[in-house]
């Protein structure tokens, strides 16, 4: 398994409407169940710092993501753009696998 996270900063009146989107059953987790290597998304939220998140979507390994992210390129820009005005910042943090 790899474990893709992003950090986001939301904007403070876009909270809910962020939340909805990224949560597990969201506009991301709906386009990346249409590869049968998705698992999971993951939405966590910093209490220390209000509108940080980080979102972890988990996937059956690093080639089937990377095979999505060009198959469905069109949607996943789609989406991105649409989502753009939530945030004030996004990073992807990396692509990480468990240690055995």
């Amino acid at each position: 398994m790899i474990y893709v996270l992003w950090e986001f900063m939301v904007q403070p009146d876009r909270l809910a409407q962020f939340e909805h989107i990224y949560q597990p059953e969201g506009r991301w987790a709906q386009l990346f169940r249409r590869d049968p290597a998705y698992r999971d998304t993951i939405l966590i939220r910093d209490h220390e710092h209000c509108g940080r998140y980080l979102t972890i979507d988990v996937w059956e390994d690093r080639a089937s993501y990377l095979r999505f992210k060009e198959r469905f390129a069109d949607d996943y820009r789609k989406i991105d753009q649409d989502c753009e005005d939530l945030t004030t910042r996004e990073r992807e943090i990396g692509i990480f696998e468990q240690v055995p």
